[in-house]
């Protein structure tokens, strides 16, 4: 080999780097797959990126440039299958999650975007936002209700559970190297709630003409609900006595694994 040959490519172990115009790429196999990936114009750098490399290839661990790509549904498929076969997450909040990535799934499928995950950049994301704001949507799942556009505390809730997907696809290397998470980049978090639905507490006398109005059943479900501040789906899974705890006035909402249901932390009685 010349000198000027020399000068245009090296090898560290099993990785060849050679330089075509004035960027470095380099040359290996992993896993029996061909991979030359481009590195960039620093030698050096080039030579460093290739040792590591190589380092890894006779470790047999998986390099630093390899990554899965897939596509966005069957992302899907497998970070709420993680959810639930492996965290335990209760039904209903994979339902929902599912619910929320759906209209991702829906968006891709229809538009001319990346439908995989080495695909989808962080313009599509913003194409995604601008689509997901003009949709109408049934405010209770019903068919039949009469439809609505979303509220702005339904578009930050599924773009961050999107935002948590994808970091799901980092974290199992579907994404590009170095690629960032396209909705990360969007900044939503510091999006105005200005469309939020109104709350409206009742008054002490409105509270007391609701439980005079409830039956024997109703009367003790409603007032728990109210002094304790449970969600209906907690309220459900309470086992009595077992998660009754007189004596340091708890009501222990707890985790509930043959019913796939995930709960939180103890609650305080009244």
């Amino acid at each position: 080999m010349t000198a000027r040959n020399k000068k245009k490519s090296f090898r560290v172990g099993k990785v060849a780097a050679y330089l075509r115009g004035e960027v470095w790429y380099l040359n290996y196999t992993e896993h029996g797959q061909r991979r030359r990936p481009r590195v960039g114009t620093d030698r050096n750098a080039a030579r460093q990126l290739a040792a590591q490399i190589n380092a890894q290839l006779e470790t047999g661990e998986s390099t630093v440039l390899s990554f899965e790509p897939i596509s966005i549904a069957e992302l899907q498929s497998r970070w709420l299958e993680h959810y639930d076969s492996v965290l335990r997450t209760s039904v209903n909040t994979i339902s929902r999650y599912r619910a929320a990535t759906n209209h991702l799934i829906r968006f891709v499928k229809s538009s001319p975007v990346g439908r995989t995950t080495a695909q989808f950049r962080v313009g599509h994301a913003e194409e995604f936002v601008r689509h997901i704001r003009t949709i109408r949507v049934s405010p209770n799942g019903h068919p039949n209700a009469r439809l609505r556009p979303l509220l702005d505390k339904g578009v930050l809730y599924i773009l961050f559970v999107c935002r948590t997907m994808f970091n799901y696809a980092t974290k199992r290397r579907h994404l590009p190297p170095y690629a960032e998470n396209p909705f990360g980049a969007l900044e939503f978090d510091r999006m105005p709630i200005e469309n939020a639905k109104p709350i409206v507490l009742f008054t002490p006398g409105q509270e007391r003409a609701f439980l005079e109005a409830c039956d024997d059943w109703q009367f003790p479900i409603f007032l728990t609900l109210m002094l304790t501040g449970l969600r209906p789906g907690e309220l459900t899974h309470l086992l009595l006595p077992d998660d009754l705890d007189l004596e340091d006035r708890l009501l222990r909402i707890q985790n509930k694994p043959g019913l796939g249901w995930c709960a939180g932390p103890p609650i305080l009685c009244c």
